[in-house]
């Protein structure tokens, strides 16, 4: 098992769901967090190895949803190398 990481990036909301794709492509994400601008923790999802298309449908539509409704959000990442 590899040594676990954070990292955080900061986006509007029209970027959101492209950078959650994007985060998700990249294959080492095992967490996955949003927080509203006041920090608030607004929706986690954990990312198995092997989740792939229809099972993160859901999980884009309640992110498409919610970038929608905010503005400036956190979006913060557990890495495993």
């Amino acid at each position: 098992m590899g040594k676990k990481f954070r990292e955080t990036f900061t986006v509007n909301g029209e970027q959101l769901l492209k950078k959650i794709k994007d985060l998700i492509a990249e294959g080492n994400v095992r967490k996955i967090t949003i927080h509203d601008k006041s920090g608030r923790e607004l929706i986690s999802f954990p990312l198995t190895v092997g989740v792939v298309g229809t099972v993160l449908l859901p999980v884009f539509a309640a992110v498409g949803a919610l970038a929608a409704l905010i503005g400036e959000c956190t979006i913060s990442v557990e890495r495993e190398e």
